[in-house]
């Protein structure tokens, strides 16, 4: 597993750390899991930019590449995964092939409690999630989404000049 300086690691679950990328600066707070697929591979299949937290039991579950941005925030009992089980007739679900995306995060997002992310999904940097939202789809820039499944409530930031310098 390739981490960065100055990362504060609390109680982790850790699979497969060779398919994992921790950028500098990181706080992964107790119960925190990073899962890739347990499978051999040669590539990364969580990548973790620099400056994010990550609050208690925050799962991120990949098959394929879930990859975060910089300088974001991620709630207590949040889960993001890249992959959804599927099932076919004359087969048990754990005999099935995973159906296997990817799920983008830019920078600066603010993830709220309970979130679940799901695949295929890539949230624009600056985005705000609010609590216990179910995200299927993508949203661009500066979106305050939310509910189950999240919708755009508002764009609360629009121009990308305006923000700070990492």
């Amino acid at each position: 597993m390739r981490i960065g300086d100055h990362c504060r690691l609390e109680k982790l679950r850790i699979r497969r750390p060779s398919q994992i990328w921790l950028g500098r600066q990181n706080a992964l707070s107790e119960g925190t899991w990073l899962w890739p697929i347990d499978a051999d591979y040669n590539g990364i299949r969580i990548h973790i930019g620099d400056h994010n937290y990550f609050n208690r039991n925050v799962m991120i579950d990949a098959c394929g590449l879930v990859k975060i941005g910089n300088n974001n925030m991620i709630g207590p009992g949040s889960y993001i995964t890249d992959a959804n089980h599927t099932m076919e007739p004359d087969k048990w679900v754990a005999a099935c092939p995973m159906d296997v995306g990817t799920v983008v995060i830019g920078d600066g997002c603010w993830i709220g409690s309970n979130v679940t992310i799901l695949k295929d999904v890539a949230l624009g940097s600056r985005c705000i999630v609010a609590a216990g939202s179910v995200v299927t789809r993508s949203f661009p820039f500066g979106s305050l989404i939310g509910g189950n499944p999240a919708r755009l409530v508002r764009r609360h930031m629009i121009d990308p000049s305006v923000m700070p310098a990492p």
